[in-house]
Formats: structure tokens, sequence, C-alpha cells
């Protein structure tokens, strides 16, 4: 696996790639997108066995992980889509399936749209994000947060760094996941130090302030008219951050009909609680693409799906 710098708006950019051995090129690209708090780090269970058969990538976010956390950037779903679309085209240049959890899915998705025929796919796990329709006022980035860190932030700049203090500690980044695994297996001490690491970036607090600010971002709804390639849903469907089971209700009145559904006995972040089930779902999908494809490469190529 290796490990490159990208500049996106001058900022430095962390990113992972993994190729097969084998030539891959009548097979889609990946591009795995993490969520909140998280970092490339947490696909560390999937890179390696998707890159089996897949040219795999995955990217740190603008304000997360090994990334750039600079002051002044408008943090939030258009930022991070144009990061995605950006990457996509500068660096793997064909066609790709983009896959996010969470935060990142709805980068993923968003991304997804933008691209149109430069996407190959959208595969969201227990994907954030609101929906137009709606009864109560859509969630904000902020809400979204706080759901995902147990508490509210508190207006007052002290407060707000006596929070992030507590909430970087080893501690309660474990309890904090404790609380959205089912299986509590991987959470070891490699994942939690993967999550405290970033934290003590330059910038990181700046960061943790402004991303409760961000706007909502577009509806999923939008997002879901606007795409034109295949959907797969991979749901951790005890995940009690997103009341999974209403969510998924939610999205099966407002996804494209031919969208694809798995159901996994896991918690918000099923690529790393159950690896192995999402790795053979998600093959099993991509194999699918590439079934359905016309047997040629300038005809995939047409048609988005290489």
């Amino acid at each position: 696996m290796d490990r490159v710098t990208w500049s996106y708006l001058g900022h430095a950019v962390d990113t992972v790639h993994q190729h097969p051995e084998q030539d891959s090129a009548d097979r889609p690209a990946l591009l795995l997108v993490h969520g909140f708090g998280a970092s490339t780090d947490h696909w560390r269970h999937n890179i390696p066995v998707l890159a089996e058969t897949h040219a795999v990538h995955a990217i740190d976010l603008l304000g997360f992980g090994r990334s750039a956390k600079p002051a002044g950037l408008n943090y939030g779903g258009a930022l991070w889509r144009d990061q995605l679309v950006a990457y996509v085209r500068e660096r793997i240049g064909r066609p790709t399936v983009i896959a996010g959890n969470s935060l990142g899915g709805f980068a993923a998705l968003a991304a997804g749209a933008a691209l149109g025929s430069d996407c190959a796919g959208v595969v969201l796990l227990n994907a954030a994000g609101p929906f137009s329709d709606e009864q109560k006022p859509p969630q904000s980035w902020g809400a979204i947060a706080r759901q995902s860190i147990g508490t509210a932030l508190l207006k007052s700049p002290v407060l707000q760094r006596l929070l992030f203090e507590n909430l970087r500690r080893p501690a309660t980044i474990r309890r904090t996941l404790n609380q959205v695994y089912l299986d509590k297996t991987n959470v070891d001490d490699w994942l939690v130090e993967s999550i405290r690491r970033p934290s003590l970036d330059p910038g990181a607090f700046g960061v943790f302030r402004t991303v409760f600010d961000i706007p909502r971002g577009q509806p999923l709804d939008e997002l879901f008219a606007e795409l034109t390639a295949p959907l797969l849903l991979l749901w951790g469907i005890r995940d009690p951050w997103i009341n999974a089971p209403g969510r998924r209700s939610t999205f099966q009145r407002h996804a494209p009909e031919a969208t694809t559904e798995v159901v996994l006995e896991a918690g918000h972040c099923p690529h790393d609680e159950v690896p192995d089930q999402v790795n053979a779902a998600l093959l099993q999908w991509l194999e699918g693409l590439k079934s359905a494809a016309a047997p040629t490469n300038s005809d995939l190529l047409a048609k988005g799906v290489n």
C-alpha cells in the first residue's frame, strides 16, 4: 500500500492506494471516504482485500486525518464534494466507484452526482445527510457531529476547548466507539490512536470548532435524482447514532428504483466492524456491474462503468 500526498487548493491531502498484481483495467477503480473524525486508516480491513481485484484509493478529507487543517476554509459538503471530484479526475483518471461512511457517505453521493459518467457507482455505508421532506428541520453537520460525540457543543470558546481536550482522550474515544460497534473486537488500541493522532495536528481545534457550524448541505433526495450511476446501500442496522431502521425506510422512499441494499448486524461503521461481510457484499455488487456492462472496453468507458 502506497501513501501519497496530493495537493488540493494548495493544501496537502493524504491518500493511499493499492493495486492488484494483475491488470484491472476492465474493473472499476474504488475510492473510499471516511466518516467524521476518522481517516484512511479506518479502511484497514478493506483495502488489502478489495485491492486483490480492483485499484483501490482512499483519501482524507480536508480537515481530517493526515490531511491539512487550514483555517479559513468553508468546511462542508461542497468543499469535500469538489475535493473528491478533483481527485477522481486528476489522480484516478477513469470512472470510479465512490464508497463513503457517515459524513463521507454524503460526500461520496454528492461527488458521484457531480461526476456524471465519470462515476461508475456509489456505495453508502450508514450515510449522513438530510432529506428535503423531513418533518423536523433538516440536520446540520453540527447536529450530526454532536450525535457522533454524544454531547452538545457549548458556545464558549473556553468550554469548547475543554470539550475538545476531553473528546481526544483515548478513554473517551474508546467509549464513543464502543457505543456504535455491536461487536467490539475491532475497537482496539490501533483504531483509538488513529483517531487521536489527527487531533494533535495544528489546526485540529479550529476544524473542530468550525465543523459544528457547517450548513446542512444539499438534500439527499436531490442528489439521488441527479445520480446516474448504480447505487449500493450497506446498512449497519444496529446503528444507534442515526436510528438505522428508520433511516433505511426513509432511504427506500427516495433512492433510485435499481438501488441494491444489504443489511448487516453491525453498528455505525460496518466496514470496520464486520469487514469480511462488507468486502464480500461490495465485491459481489461490483461483479454485477462488470457483468451488466457491454463486453468491450470502449463501450464500458462510454457507459461509465470501466
